[in-house]
This record gives structure tokens, sequence and C-alpha cells, in this order.
């Protein structure tokens, strides 16, 4: 068919409007779209349950601001159990974290208590306007948040970092967060530190679809990542362990560190403006006073070449390098899309065969990462999830951390689950040592000192 958009309207003298239409032809999908059919795209198995929304917390009241966090903390270490840094979608783009969140998730109302200046708190702050909620959970739990977020710690599980973007902003930006921090219901988590798919994800590539795919909201009309329908389809570069994983692995940490380093040094940037400049220049604009002084704390011209490696190693990765030397244009961006719509459907082929490339096996399928056979052999007979449509094993091989408050933490989120035996838990990381149970008993012992 033929699509025409009206592109220009000038008025006569006789009233009427001579109108200028840009017409287009092609395949026309429902949603009025010319090309690329981008509506024919399938959820791919192998990326569900990594990506998720940060937490809902229902009340602003679970906050308290980091001085009164921090002083707590040093008077008292073990709140570090109940207390978190907490960042929005505008403390990403800001790039800082000066308020925490009070997470009683796993405990009665009795063990709550045992942490009175955190209680009360949340006892002034939440339970007046949680208890008249007609919501019958948020009413007789009000010291919970409004959801328990148990899909975002099952993914986060045994992560020192993931990987975390706001659900709309002006431009697709991705970086790395702590997994101390509590990200909010308006940041998209992908549980992942592997640099590599941060550099995947902060490509042209991804940019492109993710906008294309996604919708647009707010003042600005910006683009929004729904990762169902941004992440979850999205065919990533099926790449062996080598020199070019290594190298994107680089990039991606020379990405984050680039961003993190310069609004460190300048606290005035915001990542927003960053990449108004990083855009002005790719156009060949000029740049204004404020414009120059942000280019120069943010180094932006680095910050261009660093994204320009990136995409030149991921369409490498890809095996399309013939469009490196293309023109950033429509033509490109339809090039782009049409091999990654024709890769996504290959993938879901893949996946009904039997074949699925998993961005997290240790995680998504234990089973089809499993390498150890003591591992094989002490993994716990727990039923499949259905995600989506999509059924995955639940996960039950976590990585041990190396931390002793990373193993707690983790701890107290499978006690609601699998209950306090340490063989049982022990079990869930993949072994059932002595050495291991005895670990897992100590910290059990700890919980109980503390009345958790």
């Amino acid at each position: 068919g033929l699509l025409e958009t009206g592109v220009e309207a000038v008025t006569r003298e006789d009233g009427e409007n001579d109108v200028t239409l840009l017409g287009r032809a092609g395949v026309i999908a429902a949603n009025l779209q010319v090309g690329v059919d981008l509506l024919s795209l399938k959820q791919l198995q192998s990326n569900v349950g990594v990506a998720v929304k940060g937490f809902e917390l229902g009340s602003q009241g679970f906050l308290i601001d980091d001085v009164f966090a921090k002083d707590l903390l040093a008077s008292n270490p073990s709140l570090g159990l109940v207390i978190h840094p907490y960042q929005n979608g505008k403390d990403l783009t800001l790039g800082k974290c000066d308020r925490y969140v009070i997470d009683f998730h796993g405990f009665t109302q009795e063990q709550a208590a045992a942490f009175p200046e955190l209680y009360n708190h949340v006892l002034v702050n939440v339970e007046p306007e949680r208890t008249s909620n007609r919501e019958s959970r948020t009413a007789s739990k009000w010291w919970l948040f409004r959801r328990s977020g148990q899909e975002l710690r099952n993914a986060t599980a045994g992560l020192h970092r993931f990987i975390a973007t706001t659900r709309t902003a002006k431009f697709r930006i991705f970086q790395f967060l702590d997994s101390t921090v509590h990200a909010e219901s308006k940041i998209v988590v992908i549980a992942s530190e592997d640099s590599f798919h941060l550099s995947i994800l902060s490509s042209t590539p991804h940019t492109i679809f993710s906008t294309r795919v996604g919708g647009w909201l707010g003042v600005g009309n910006d683009p929004t990542y729904n990762h169902n329908d941004c992440f979850d389809p999205f065919p990533f570069p099926a790449l062996e362990e080598g020199p070019l994983k290594a190298q994107l692995r680089d990039l991606g940490e020379r990405l984050d560190a680039h961003r993190k380093r310069q609004q460190a040094l300048h606290p005035h940037l915001t990542l927003t403006g960053i990449y108004n400049v990083l855009d002005a220049l790719r156009s060949g604009a000029a740049l204004n006073a404020k414009e120059k002084q942000i280019h120069d704390d943010g180094l932006v011209t680095l910050l261009r070449q660093i994204h320009d490696e990136i995409d030149q190693a991921v369409l490498e990765a890809y095996g399309w390098s013939d469009l490196a030397s293309s023109a950033r244009n429509e033509a490109f961006e339809e090039a782009l899309l049409t091999r990654l719509v024709a890769l996504n459907q290959e993938r879901a082929a893949e996946e009904k065969r039997g074949l699925v490339r998993w961005l997290r096996p240790e995680y998504q399928c234990p089973a089809a990462a499993a390498s150890d056979p003591v591992a094989e052999q002490a993994e716990i007979d727990l039923p499949s999830a259905e995600i989506s449509g999509a059924v995955r094993p639940v996960p039950v091989a976590l990585p041990w951390p190396d931390k002793l408050p990373d193993q707690v933490a983790d701890i107290r989120a499978l006690l609601p689950e699998l209950g306090p035996d340490p063989a049982i838990l022990s079990a869930r990381f993949g072994r059932a040592n002595q050495k291991r149970q005895d670990q897992i008993a100590a910290i059990l012992e700890t919980l109980r000192g503390l009345g958790l």
C-alpha cells in the first residue's frame, strides 16, 4: 500500500490549504507504519525474567534522608539489613543517591518493631494512610511495600550490581547500580552484572529498536522503555567468549566509569544535559556557552568516541559490519530493524526446537547452565514458574556471594520461601555440603539474635 503523511500546510488567499504529502510505499502494518513489521516480533524465552521493574513502595513514608540513615548505620550497622540506598529515575539522571528506604520485607509486625527508630518512622508516616486503603493486603500489612517486588529480589539475588534505565526519558541510557540500591518502579532493572550486556543495550541497534517498539509519554513526548516490548523480544548477538566479547566488556566498563567519574567531579552535570550535547555534536550543530561548559566538564567528545567504538563492535558481533560505514539516517534504521526483526524470528524458531540462548542461564535455567555434577545432584525439585506466557524453571542454583553482608541478604530473601533449614538453604546455592551448611547456620543464629 501507499501511506501518505501530511508534512506541511500553506493557507491560500481563498482560505483553502495547499498540503504537502510525504508518501511511502510498502507493507502497512496495523500500527500504520510502513516497512519493518514490528508487530511480528516474538517474546524470546532467552530474555524473560531478566528485565523487571523497580520497587513499588505505595508510600513515600518509607523514605528517609541519607544523613539520618548514615547516623543510624554508624550507631548500629545491623540496620543495613532493613535500610537501603534508594534511587528514582530523576536520581539516575542526576547521578545522586541522597535518600534511603526502609524495607521490612519478610518481617512480621513484631519483628519490624525490633528496630524502634525505623518502625516508629513507618508507624508515623505510613500507617495512617495505609490502614484506610481499600486494598486488604496494603491495609493489613501496612509496614511493607505495596508490592513485595519478589521477582526483582529473585532476579538480583547474588549480584553485586545490576543495569538500570529510566522508564521514560529523552535519551535511552543504561548504567550500573550497586546491588545495595533499591530502584523505584519508574526504573527498569536489567538483572545482569555483565558489562557485555551493558554495551549491547547502550548501542545504536538496541537504542533504535527500543525507541521504535516502545511508546511515548510526557510533556516532551519522550520514548518509554516497556521491558516486555523493548527488552524481551530483543535478540542479543550470540557471541562466544573471545577477544571481541572481552572488548565489549571493556567498553561497557569504560562507558559506565566515564559518566560516573565526570558527574562526581562536576555535580551540575546531568545525563540528559550530557546527551543533549552529544546529540548536538553528532548533528554538527554549534554549541552555546552552556553547552560548551557541559562538553568540557563531561568530556563529551571522548564519550562520543566510546559510543562509536561500542557501535562498531556490536555491529561486528552481529556480523553486520557492512552497516558500520552507513550514514545514520532513515535507510540505516530500516536496514538495521529489518535484520533485528529477522533475527528475532530466527531465535523464536530456534526456541521452538528447544535451543534457548539464555542471557543468564545460571538464573533462568540452572539445569542448562550446571556443569558441576555435585551442584546438579544437590538441586531442589521446585515447580516451574509461568511468566508472560513463557515457562521457565524457578532458579535453584544461586551463586554463593563472596562477602558476608551479601550472604546475609540472600539468606534473608530466601527464608520466606524455604524456611530456616541450613541444608535446604545450602542446596539453593547449588551445594549441600557441611561447610556451607555451617556458614548458613551461623548466619541464621545471628539473625535470630537480632530478632529477625
